[in-house]
């Protein structure tokens, strides 16, 4: 039986805390100035933001032997939500970048640490304009509060610095607002970040996107209740962060967005409100404008932005001649910086050099920045393997994302069957009940710390498809593709009432199943999905992974009711599924060779 669940908004609030508790610096920035070959030296800025005028706080690493005679190229950087530019890992940056002789400037987001204005989601309008006045700065065209001018940054022309962005999450969407309003921004490395935040805080797993998806409750609130509670969490907030008591600290569009998808209800006006707002403040929307080289990090265990993120900004980007790369890191917001695997980028460390990801990042600024073409900045696409054990050859390398090349069948006894022909007629129902019935991860518990039950599903909630045990390892990389039909009278008498939330929710997923039974969801990773229309046939889109079924393992795949971490049905709707030779779903995998 599933455990009970705490209050939300008890859980809540203490995830909130833990999140927006910043990681502790090895050294504070005196100690390094005097150890190590750059000073550092704290700036403010006065901007124009989303109407308010407003301070940015910064931090300048200048390298000790860069002047106006000897100029570097730059990094900009900034923290990820809720945090501020002496994060750990945003401070460690700045150091790890000025040890390599680039001039850092690491600065608050707006809305965070000792920054002003309130918190705008990165919208490239607010958050873009904002940096990119740090970009004048590194130009020489405009000062710090206190009258400091750098004069030291290489430049391709007067008034254009050559600069690189670097950070993750939300310090990763920021760098792709300012590419879309600053061209002079040279290279781009988001790590961690979202493609739309309609579909990451919402999602939508079948095609139709005017369809709202189902609400994910877990992250979404968590996340608002740290920028809420910014006034526990800061003293003395600058006055630009307050906006008004039913909207404290973000603008009224995001608390607009926040209320719709906690009153369970999507009437058409709102609906489309909360999708404009959300896919307008996302690079899905300003993606056109970002001509900046580059280089995606997604990671594999993230259930807040998963790999088909960064695999939507990867394809736009390069469909429209980007100059784009991208890898599938171990970790992401769902698996901590101190769980990334053994030889994984770790930024608190700095370990650049001595993996991965961070050599391939700083072969990025060595083409880009110091524009040194001799550099082999790596494949299109590379992934990371967790069955390869030790931190040697864990990556796999290839020319694109791998396209799905095998399809399973629904067969009506519960078998997953890789012949059309082998399909058994027959009918299954399941039904979900007023609570969740099915749990798939307590999203904030990774962050915090936590342990988390296995998932789990209540018998008669869900439908399940398993095939043979396998006769040969099978690798899957990407995001598997699920062609579905099923039936729902009482679905199909209210979903056209005007109200969204009266479509049918499910919720499907992929386990690997071991030869002693025990089950595994990667990553904890599923699909959500408001169903469209019930008397068509839909495709659901399940979350990219890079997983190996071992030889005797069984593939199952299941479609639940429910899932704790995300909303649910608007009352009971029973669902049947029927198969029969020629008409039945599919499930198709991108498998590659071993």
């Amino acid at each position: 039986m599933p455990r009970p669940r705490l209050k939300p908004a008890i859980a809540l609030a203490a995830a909130a805390s833990a999140l927006a508790t910043p990681l502790v610096c090895t050294a504070p920035a005196a100690a390094a100035a005097s150890e190590d070959p750059y000073t550092v030296s704290a700036l403010t800025f006065t901007v124009q933001a989303g109407g308010r005028s407003c301070t940015v706080d910064a931090d300048l690493y200048r390298p000790t032997d860069v002047d106006a005679a000897h100029p570097a190229p730059a990094v900009l950087t900034t923290n990820g939500f809720g945090g501020s530019k002496s994060d750990g890992s945003t401070a460690a940056t700045g150091r790890a970048f000025a040890q390599r002789g680039y001039v850092a400037l690491v600065y608050s987001g707006l809305g965070f640490g000792k920054s002003g204005c309130l918190v705008s989601l990165d919208d490239p309008r607010i958050d873009g304009r904002a940096a990119s006045a740090l970009v004048d700065f590194l130009a020489g065209t405009r000062a710090a509060d206190d009258g400091t001018r750098a004069d030291y940054v290489t430049a391709d022309k007067k008034g254009d610095p050559r600069v690189g962005m670097i950070g993750g999450s939300y310090g990763g969407a920021v760098q792709l607002a300012t590419a879309a309003v600053d061209p002079r921004v040279d290279a781009l490395v988001p790590l961690i970040t979202w493609n739309d935040l309609a579909y990451s805080l919402d999602p939508q797993n079948a095609a139709d996107r005017d369809v709202p998806g189902v609400f994910k409750w877990q992250w979404t609130n968590g996340f608002y209740l740290m920028g809420e509670g910014q006034p526990l969490l800061v003293p003395s907030l600058d006055p630009s962060r307050i906006n008004k008591l039913t909207c404290l600290h973000f603008v009224d569009d995001a608390c607009a967005t926040i209320r719709t998808l906690n009153s369970g209800r999507y009437p058409a006006d709102r609906t489309r409100a909360l999708l404009d707002y959300a896919r307008g403040v996302s690079p899905v929307s300003y993606l056109k404008d970002v001509k900046a080289p580059t280089l995606l990090v997604q990671g594999q265990a993230d259930s807040l932005f998963n790999l088909n993120e960064a695999r939507a900004t990867y394809d736009t980007l390069r469909a429209q001649g980007t100059t784009a790369k991208m890898i599938w890191q171990s970790w992401g917001h769902s698996g901590g910086r101190t769980d990334a695997a053994s030889g994984e980028l770790n930024l608190s460390e700095g370990n650049l050099e001595t993996s991965y990801v961070g050599r391939r990042v700083l072969a990025w600024f060595d083409r880009y920045l110091h524009h040194d073409k001799g550099v082999d900045t790596g494949p299109a696409f590379a992934y990371y393997r967790d069955w390869i054990g030790g931190p040697d050859g864990t990556y796999a390398t290839a020319s694109g994302v791998p396209p799905l090349t095998r399809t399973l069948y629904l067969s009506g006894d519960g078998k997953l069957v890789d012949d059309r022909g082998k399909v058994a007629r027959g009918s299954r129902e399941y039904r979900n009940w007023l609570v969740p019935t099915s749990h798939s991860e307590s999203s904030l518990t990774g962050i915090i710390g936590l342990p988390d039950p296995d998932p789990y599903d209540i018998r008669g909630t869900y439908l399940d498809w398993t095939t043979d045990p396998l006769t040969a390892d099978t690798d899957v990389v990407g995001a598997p593709k699920a062609t579905l039909k099923v039936i729902s009278p009482k679905t199909e008498r209210v979903q056209h009432s005007g109200d969204a939330a009266d479509k049918l929710v499910l919720f499907a997923k992929l386990y690997d199943v071991a030869p002693d039974g025990t089950r595994t969801l990667v990553h904890r990773l599923v699909a959500p999905v408001r169903v469209p229309d019930v008397t068509r046939p839909f495709t659901v889109t399940l979350p990219g992974i890079v997983h190996r079924y071992e030889k005797g393992h069984r593939i199952r795949f299941v479609i639940a009711a429910s899932d704790d971490a995300y909303g649910g049905n608007k009352g009971i709707k029973p669902v049947t599924v029927t198969s029969a030779p020629g008409d039945t779903g599919t499930v198709e995998l991108p498998v590659v060779a071993p």
